[in-house]
């Protein structure tokens, strides 16, 4: 929910035992109470089948939220608004990504209509609308209104908004164009993303239509174009370089993470999961290292380089230790291998958060 920020202004940490230290003892109790609002207003939606699809995307996915924060270091003094838009936005993203994949709809325009959401969200002036106009379950008792509405709030008070805009509109536009070919029924989905890749790959030539789709799938690039806005520290050139850093390699290396370790949980589910279109563990583990590398180079060209390089290196600590790695085949010589090329600051970030983890368990 939309809080005024503090006056105490957040410096950007320059090594990872800093940037650890900002994460738990800063981030993550901001997260939680930000979670803990949303969580008791899901709580209140009317609608059974809504209100379970939205308890169940905060219970599962609250390390999206965790990650995500992370962009607030940048925000300066505006660091508790970041952190209400990032995991506003981030809620409406994971909570969409449950109606679409957990229920009976296979309609493209119910997809659509969903993520007019995250348009809106992104739009300040936008008016909101009825994203539930083609399904059988409505009444949410205003929960994605509200959670659109805190974006709006946010963003509308942006001085450097319109410095963003367009490569906010690009982002999400990627993102919401997948989640709808992503879901739709399961004979049309590769038709339809191997199309749309045809239509888009001059954006990303060097990359497969599955490698292209995971860089489509991360909202990272706009969680980092807000923060730095709301720390005053934009302009429209560091709004196209922030775009080109992170689109594709770096969100695609976020996504590929995340669908890694997401591997058995999808093929219960029959979800689509982009690792599988690899041709073997191998090619999978020399692509996700190009994605390492690609994304270091990328970085490079950002304000603030050194925070980036230490989210190149976060994305793999943190993912790889997840306990998921250990029902899937192979994953320790993959984790060894892509933790040994990200370099100490992942292994450290790595065993500190299996750590974090095992302190919360």
């Amino acid at each position: 929910m939309y809080r005024n920020g503090g006056n105490n202004v957040s410096r950007i940490p320059g090594n990872t035992i800093t940037l650890l230290r900002s994460m738990f003892q800063k981030i993550f109790p901001m997260v939680d109470e930000e979670i803990g609002c949303w969580k008791s207003r899901a709580k209140q939606i009317p609608n059974e089948e809504l209100r379970t699809q939205a308890l169940a995307s905060i219970r599962s996915k609250k390390f999206h939220c965790q990650g995500g924060g992370v962009y607030s270091l940048l925000a300066g003094n505006k660091m508790k608004e970041a952190i209400t838009f990032i995991i506003a936005y981030q809620t409406i993203s994971d909570y969409l990504d449950n109606l679409c994949d957990r229920s009976t709809s296979l309609d493209p325009r119910d997809f659509e209509m969903l993520h007019q959401a995250m348009k809106d969200a992104l739009s300040p002036g936008n008016e909101r609308k009825d994203y539930y106009h083609f399904r059988t379950d409505q009444d949410d008792g205003g929960y994605l209104h509200a959670l659109v509405e805190t974006c709006q709030l946010i963003l509308e008070k942006l001085d450097g908004y319109e410095a963003i805009r367009q490569q906010l509109m690009q982002l999400e536009k990627l993102y919401s164009e997948l989640q709808v070919h992503k879901h739709v029924k399961a004979e049309e989905r590769i038709p339809r993303l191997t199309a749309w890749y045809e239509e888009n790959k001059e954006k990303a030539s060097n990359l497969s239509w599955y490698e292209f789709s995971a860089a489509a799938g991360s909202t990272l690039g706009i969680y980092c174009l807000v923060s730095y806005a709301l720390g005053n520290k934009i302009n429209n050139q560091i709004a196209e370089n922030v775009f080109h850093g992170y689109f594709p390699y770096v969100q695609g290396l976020h996504i590929l993470l995340d669908y890694y370790i997401d591997q058995q949980e999808d093929m219960e589910e029959g979800d689509l999961n982009f690792c599988r279109y690899y041709s073997s563990q191998s090619e999978m583990q020399q692509r996700i290292l190009f994605f390492i590398k690609q994304s270091n180079q990328h970085v490079k060209h950002l304000p603030d380089r050194k925070f980036h390089e230490m989210i190149v290196q976060g994305l793999v600590g943190l993912y790889l230790a997840d306990d998921k790695l250990k029902k899937i085949k192979g994953s320790q010589n993959l984790s060894r291998t892509l933790l040994k090329a990200s370099g100490t600051g992942a292994r450290f970030i790595n065993f500190n958060i299996k750590f974090y983890y095992r302190m919360e368990s």
